[in-house]
């Protein structure tokens, strides 16, 4: 099967919010949504949003292992879904989240003057009474509020957990100390989403064209058991309409090979999307892994290499259109995920198989090994100084390999291996054993970390998006749907003008429907005025789309009222019989 995945690189995340604010304005710009923040920027260490989502004993989410090794719902099976369908306890309350507010801004506009200076108080978006604002979705950024809050971190609570045991404090929040880097969030659109599992009436799913997870507004129930399920917190419930809404990983967009809104406007091009290859067979297996710091290869041995032959020839007899195959042999996320492995999963002991990785960040190593005297820009210095960061290798293990340090420590010494050699490259020393070496330390070669540092700092943005269109890669089954077996030009008026056309006399001669559509939705993409149906005779409703009247939408209006026959002329309307 093949999948839409998303790699972020933390390295280049300046916390500008900009993803946030155009998907708030796309998707959730609207009543009973107000709270809610398909993707949001956080920074670490800190609670995230909602607060503490990373807290599974109290929240409950995702998959854990039962006793004969099978996987299960942290929150329960059916029994115990059917028991509390009418009242789910592990739901985070508005307060986890935050109370959206607005401010009295008419106070301002319309105060009478006077000494004092009119105030915009804080008014609730759910009550509209004032509030006092407490927390939000990006309270702690910056580490705002560290020193208070930042202890109830999971994730920090974890890593000085370990800590206590080794004698060593790894995670310290004075400011000369601390550290930060920014953590952007969406749906993980997972291989093995338990959101899906926890839906009991079914309206959760996972496309299986492309692997985006969706919510079915009309099966909708409004149980919320699949907020529980997500150990991501990233559905949500709208409490106008009574449903679940998540992020749709733009799908429209995607679909005609356009990439998230999040990423077109991502300020620090730190966002890649592309077609990943995997055995669905394998999924599962994965997932139930006893071991949690064995997951993440586990997943990765899900994924499979467009470049062998025999998974070329598997994915054509599965289906796959060849142009998704295509994508996928120049897809950047695979690169990133199996061929560089500098990528890594959000959170994989949650089982769910993510599909939304990670390059982790690296400290700027450089100026601490400077101060020290040393040269920070050595290959040697770099790897030895990685254990020392300033950003612990304990914190980002907790978050992207279940505590496993050895994936991220290669990681970054990659990224650390790619510095030094294109130090090289552009000061023009000479390339050699020497440089060879040090990617050979990192089990790549000198070409590899060119590569990588292509896609990682200059890639455009055909490389960056490597999207196949939904209408292409399906173009031979809507075309046979589209069109019956006899020919196409067999309709009154049109150039065949032979027997009774390809839809039957019945229709009166029209051309078929579905090329009707196809031709006027295509006249619709670039044209600004209303739907135009007329040169049919008639309109099609599924062409209208709702903008003005088109001729014919509604029977002409009668401009002249009924008016009397010739010999009731002269008679008074009083008395007419």
């Amino acid at each position: 099967m093949a999948q839409i995945a998303m790699v972020m690189n933390l390295d280049k995340c300046i916390g500008c919010h900009t993803c946030s604010v155009t998907c708030k304005e796309a998707w959730t710009n609207r009543g009973g949504v107000e709270y809610v923040w398909f993707n949001n920027v956080e920074t670490r260490p800190g609670q995230g949003y909602p607060r503490r989502y990373e807290d599974q004993e109290k929240w409950r989410g995702g998959w854990e292992l039962n006793k004969r090794g099978r996987l299960k719902l942290k929150a329960g099976g059916r029994f115990k879904k059917l028991v509390t369908i009418f009242a789910n306890p592990k739901l985070p309350d508005i307060k986890d989240y935050y109370e959206p507010w607005t401010y009295d801004y008419k106070n301002l506009t319309d105060a009478p003057l006077g000494d004092d200076f009119p105030v915009a108080q804080p008014r609730s978006l759910l009550s509209g009474k004032p509030m006092k604002i407490e927390w939000s979705a990006n309270w702690d950024d910056n580490l705002g509020g560290a020193s208070e809050h930042g202890h109830l971190d999971p994730v920090v609570e974890k890593v000085r957990a370990q800590a206590a045991e080794q004698a060593a404090e790894k995670v310290r929040f004075a400011f000369e100390q601390t550290f930060m880097f920014y953590l952007p969030r969406i749906c993980e659109h997972c291989l093995n989403p338990s959101c899906v599992a926890s839906c009991p009436s079914g309206a959760m799913y996972k496309r299986s064209e492309d692997g985006i997870v969706l919510v079915d507004q009309d099966q909708c129930r409004g149980w919320r058991m699949c907020v529980t399920g997500c150990p991501y917190k990233k559905v949500y419930f709208n409490h106008s309409t009574g449903k679940a809404e998540k992020c749709t990983l733009c799908y429209p967009r995607v679909e005609v090979g356009l990439p998230t809104v999040c990423s077109e406007t991502c300020v620090g091009r730190l966002r890649y999307l592309g077609v990943i290859l995997y055995d669905p067979d394998k999924v599962t297996e994965a997932a139930a892994t006893p071991d949690e710091k064995d997951l993440y290869g586990a997943q990765l041995g899900v994924f499979l290499d467009p470049e062998d032959p025999d998974v070329r020839r598997d994915a054509e007899r599965s289906g796959i259109p060849y142009d998704w195959i295509e994508a996928a042999r120049r897809s950047p996320v695979h690169a990133l995920i199996s061929t560089y492995r500098v990528a890594l999963p959000l959170h994989p002991e949650y089982r769910t198989m993510p599909m939304v990785w990670y390059v982790p960040p690296l400290s700027p190593v450089v100026e601490a090994l400077n101060e020290t005297g040393f040269d920070g820009e050595d290959a040697d210095n770099l790897f030895g100084a990685i254990d020392t960061l300033r950003i612990p290798l304990e914190y980002l293990a907790e978050l992207f390999t279940a505590g496993d340090i050895a994936p991220v420590r290669a990681s970054l010494e990659r990224l650390a291996a790619m510095r030094a050699h294109m130090r090289r490259v552009n000061l023009g020393e000479e390339s050699g054993v020497e440089e060879e070496a040090t990617a050979g330390a990192v089990g790549m070669t000198g070409r590899q970390l060119e590569e990588l540092y292509r896609l990682l700092a200059i890639a455009k943005y055909e490389e960056r998006y490597v999207i196949p269109t939904a209408a292409v890669g399906d173009a031979r089954r809507l075309e046979e749907t589209a069109l019956p077996d006899t020919c196409s030009l067999d309709f009154e008026g049109g150039p065949g003008m032979g027997g009774s056309g390809p839809v039957g006399e019945a229709s009166g001669g029209v051309p078929p429907v579905a090329v009707e559509n196809f031709h006027v939705l295509r006249d619709r993409q670039t044209a600004d005025e209303p739907a135009d149906t007329a040169r049919q005779g008639r309109v099609n409703l599924l062409n209208w789309d709702g903008n003005g009247r088109p001729d014919g939408l509604f029977p002409p209006a009668d401009d002249n009222p009924r008016t009397p026959p010739a010999d009731e002329g002269d008679v008074p309307a009083g008395e007419r019989p």
